[in-house]
Formats: C-alpha cells, structure tokens, sequence
C-alpha cells in the first residue's frame, strides 16, 4: 500500500511517499480502507519529536517515531476485522481515530470508532475526530450554558470552529478571537463577536468571560486571568508557541496549581478520542448543530505538502487528506 512514512524526526522534508506492507489488525481492531484523513497539529508534533519530553512515552518514541506513518484523524471502510471484534464486520462505513491513517490502511481499535454519519461524506467525518472531540471534551470542564459569555481564542481554527459551535448550541454568547481572515467565518459559526487579534488585544474590552478555551498558543495567564470572570474557566488546547522542551505544558502546571489558590480554574485538556463522544458528536451533527469546517483538500500524494499548509499558516478549520 502506499503510505506517508517518517525514519526520523524533523521537518516536513522526513515525510515520504513509499510502498509498504499493509498493517493487520490486532484481535480488537479492524482493519480500515482509508478514504480521506485530518490534518491536526498532533501531526506536526509527532513529526518533529516536540516538545521533546513526550518522547519518554515509549508510543512515542524516544530517538525516533515508534510509529512511522502519520495520521490520526480516518473516515473509510472496515476492510477486515480482528478475532474478538463483533461491533463491527467489512463494509461498515466508520470514522474515528487510526494510527497512521496518511495511508491507504490503517488499523483502529474498535473503542476509538464510530459508524460515520449519515449525510457526511468521507471528507467531513475525517474532519471530525480529535479536532472536534478535543472541543467537546473542552467544554465538558465547564459547560457553558444560556447567558454565560464564551471567549475562543483560536477560534477559525480546526478545534475552534467546533468550540464556537458547541458553545452556541449550549446558549452561550461566544466571541472568537481569529486573524483578519477568519472572521467571516467565526461569524457564519454563530458567534456573537470576533476580535481580530491583529488590532485589538483580549484584554481591551471592559468583558469578562465565563468560560475562555485558549487554543492558539501561550498567551501568560496574567493575561487570561484579566479576561476571567472571578469563578471562570480556561482551558488549554495545547500550546503551539511553546519551547521545544516543554511545549507550553509549563503554562498548564501553573495554570492547575494557581487554581488550587484562587477562585478561577485554569486546567489543561488532554483529549482521548472515545466511542461515545465520536456517537455525540453523530447526533450534533445529526441535528445541525455542528458541521465540520474544511480548508483544503489534498490527495495523498501531496500530504506533505498539506503539513506545510499546517506549519506556515493558520488554515480555516480543518486540513483534509483523500486517498
């Protein structure tokens, strides 16, 4: 089959297109034919081995990739199952998480799969999984509900465009924070307000928010706290401008232990891709209340190509891979 296979870590140029055996599916896994794959920051992260002090998980990998296809993020078909799989068997249509889905199979534990939504094609439900499941984990922390002001930080991005709309469904008044050239957009999504971060700073207006999920980087949490309402909320979606070492999980260390001092909570999310939030995220879907959000397209052949997207820009929503 033909795959995007990483020897060593480093920049997108360790990315190549080869020929390779298939893999085959543990007892409780199946076996995908892969249709289209997302593009998410997880991908730049496990290319480029940082921060550095993940490599200490043996998935991982220490010196380099323990896995040498990259991908997460799947839609496509059940291709063969393992011996103890009974929820599902060849020729159901699913989406969910797969280890190395930058190929045309991948294998998947059953738990981390779902039936794909009817009405969406392959595109749209690879789109989904860890961008869409990290937001609604997120907000999980602190449900934002009817008259609570919502701040997204990041907000025309892949996790972004699923926070707003989660919290617009909840009845929040939401405000997302994008680039000049995603405003239209954060506003198509429901959102009540967007602050171009180019011209104006979070900490301008005279608002404090509910709820602030920060999922474009580092901003110093004197900064977030100025934006918090006395018994508010941030969560932390990774941390893109971090150093090399750490990452930006410094940022989540403070965050929980200055939490234990004051009234305000500021916790990191670490999301897992699980069977029931993949079902949630099916019924939200199901009743129009979320819709994937895709940038670009790319074939297989030019995944590499569709990294480089992710590392020089600020793609609108999700970056997809067909194959």
């Amino acid at each position: 089959m033909k795959a995007i296979v990483q020897d060593a870590y480093g920049n997108a140029d360790r990315l190549q297109l080869r020929d390779i055996d298939p893999p085959v599916p543990r007892d409780e896994e199946v076996l995908v034919r892969v249709r289209a794959a997302g593009v998410d920051p997880s991908v730049w992260h496990l290319m480029t081995g940082r921060p550095y002090f993940a490599r200490l998980n043996p998935q991982i990998g220490l010196r380099k990739p323990a896995h040498r296809v990259r991908g997460w993020d799947a839609a496509g078909v059940v291709e063969a199952v393992g011996a103890r799989v009974t929820s599902f068997k060849p020729g159901d249509e699913v989406f969910g998480q797969c280890d190395g889905s930058f190929a045309e199979f991948a294998c998947g534990k059953t738990e981390q799969l779902a039936p794909k939504p009817a009405g969406l094609g392959f595109e749209q439900a690879a789109a989904l999984p860890v961008s869409a499941v990290t937001a609604l984990q997120g907000l999980d922390l602190a449900r934002p509900g009817p008259g609570q002001e919502v701040l997204v930080i990041g907000a025309s991005g892949g996790v972004g465009t699923y926070a707003v709309q989660l919290a617009v469904h909840y009845g929040a008044r939401v405000t997302g924070v994008c680039g000049p050239t995603g405003a239209e957009l954060v506003r198509s999504l429901g959102a009540d307000d967007v602050i171009d971060y180019t011209r104006e700073d979070i900490t301008d207006r005279p608002v404090r928010y509910d709820f602030v999920l920060d999922s474009a980087g580092n901003r110093p949490l004197s900064r977030l706290r100025r934006v918090l309402a006395p018994r508010g909320t941030v969560v932390f979606v990774g941390g893109e401008d971090g150093g090399p070492v750490l990452g930006g999980t410094d940022r989540w260390i403070r965050g929980l232990v200055l939490s234990a001092f004051v009234g305000q909570k500021l916790r990191p999310v670490i999301a897992a891709t699980r069977r029931q939030d993949l079902l949630r995220l099916t019924e939200l879907v199901k009743a129009g209340a979320v819709t994937p959000v895709i940038d670009r397209t790319y074939p297989l052949t030019e995944a590499v190509t569709a990294v480089r997207h992710l590392e020089s820009g600020h793609p609108r929503g999700k970056l997809v891979i067909t194959v």
